[in-house]
């Protein structure tokens, strides 16, 4: 029987490096590995890196070095580097960082144990290629221990829109599409785990194309797994919205009244520079369809300020969008460059226009955010408890509109769907009363 050793995994980044990281810490447990929540004690430390934020490498390369005396005290801990500065970075990482063991990108995971068992015999392991062999079928089962009530679940990989501002595929490839059976299986195990809510995962889900009727058809598909309460997905691209999803939403009691569609800018000029190959009132419209199919949806999207050669005249452009559809909530950034995009090559604006028009935007989002927050109050949602709160006897789950919904309650476990009475809203959530 293979000795237990400890691994510890740092994810950093989007929800797909979540179920990325679960991935991984699955296919080391053949080789022996349980996780551990801290450093201190592992056999193995894995970082699952992300290349969305700023100045994302040189960040890795610093929580690296603070292991430098960790690997003196422990040479036979093994350091790996996985996710997308993986890719980005490569052998750059070794040589930056020559106590770096293993270095694999996001499409190679599934060849984890390999290079383990490598480094074990005093070697380097690399592996940042596309290969051919799909990882999903090379993974191992999911484990039928118990599970929280929720799950990530990924769909879709990669990208072929290439928006300049955007590194997602250089790092994660083309766009990939799972059959749709073996994401049923897999739901269907995550459901017999103790799981009753699974959100979808691509980095453009919404051009999944691994069944007859997309993502549309998954959606139907996975309606009929008994057990599974609720489904979302993310994240969309505009672009790929079609009839048959939109309908989705208003017709699929399981399918949760929540879009995130990120839009970026809402200038006509900025949109053809970023390349996103749509316009301000393509996604109007869009909105429009959208809500028609489903008026109590709550919309989420993402913007970028201080693209390079954005005015001020775009940037109103930015605010009467907002105006015009009102978020129930949004993510938005400055500009920062990626190496390798087209944008990257392109004049900055000054620091000081970013975070000023960073600032307004945020404070008419986070108006527009506490706005529908406080709709909220008098209306009944069904809430899916997923852990106990701060306070004693509080239970802190999610609503149908993914608002964080907490309530004083002594008869409710963990993966219970109940219906709450919304009483008061906080800053980012909502207290309420059992019905």
């Amino acid at each position: 029987m293979t000795a237990q050793k400890k691994l510890f995994i740092k994810t950093y980044g989007c929800q797909m490096n979540v179920y990325d990281s679960e991935r991984m810490a699955e296919a080391l447990g053949g080789q022996g590995y349980v996780e551990t929540q801290t450093p201190d004690d592992a056999d193995m430390i894995l970082l699952n890196t992300c290349h969305i934020r700023e100045k994302a490498a040189e960040k890795i390369y610093s929580e690296l070095g603070r292991f430098k005396g960790l690997k003196a005290e422990k040479p036979d801990l093994k350091i790996g580097v996985a996710g997308c500065v993986a890719q980005a970075e490569g052998e750059e990482i070794i040589r930056r960082q020559p106590m770096v063991d293993l270095v694999v990108g996001p499409q190679s995971y599934h060849r984890l144990p390999a290079m383990e068992q490598a480094v074990a015999k005093g070697g380097k392991a690399l592996d940042t290629d596309f290969p051919e062999d799909d990882k999903f079928d090379t993974l191992r089962s999911r484990p039928k221990a118990k599970r929280g009530p929720t799950a990530f679940l990924t769909v879709q990989e990669g990208c072929d829109k290439f928006c300049a501002f955007c590194v997602v595929p250089y790092t994660r490839g083309a766009e990939v599409s799972r059959p749709a059976e073996r994401i049923i299986r897999e739901a269907q195990e995550l459901v017999e785990a103790g799981v009753r809510e699974i959100t979808l995962l691509g980095q453009n889900v919404n051009a999944y194309h691994g069944h007859d009727g997309g993502l549309a058809g998954l959606i139907w598909a996975l309606d009929k797994v008994d057990g599974l309460e609720r489904i979302r997905f993310t994240t969309s691209h505009p672009n790929d919205m079609d009839d048959a999803l939109i309908e989705a939403h208003g017709t699929c009691d399981k399918l949760m009244p929540y879009l995130h569609l990120p839009v970026q800018s809402g200038s006509d000029r900025m949109l053809k520079a970023m390349n996103r190959k749509h316009t301000r009132e393509d996604y109007f419209r869009l909105i429009e369809k959208i809500r028609a199919a489903r008026p109590d949806l709550l919309l989420s999207g993402d913007f970028i300020v201080g693209f390079p050669g954005e005015t001020e005249e775009d940037f109103e452009d930015t605010m009467d969008l907002v105006r015009t559809v009102n978020y129930g909530q949004a993510y938005s950034f400055k500009y920062s460059t990626r190496p390798g995009t087209p944008a990257a090559e392109k004049p900055q604006l000054p620091e000081e226009v970013m975070t000023d028009r960073l600032h307004r935007l945020q404070a008419l989002l986070g108006e527009q955010q506490r706005a529908v927050q406080d709709s909220m109050i008098g209306r009944d949602v069904k809430v899916l408890f997923e852990k106990k709160g701060r306070e004693a006897g509080q239970m802190i789950g999610k609503s149908e509109y993914l608002h964080a919904v907490f309530a004083e309650t002594s008869d409710v476990a963990v993966g219970d769907i109940r219906t709450v009475r919304i009483v008061k809203s906080e800053r980012n959530s909502l207290g309420g009363e059992l019905r």
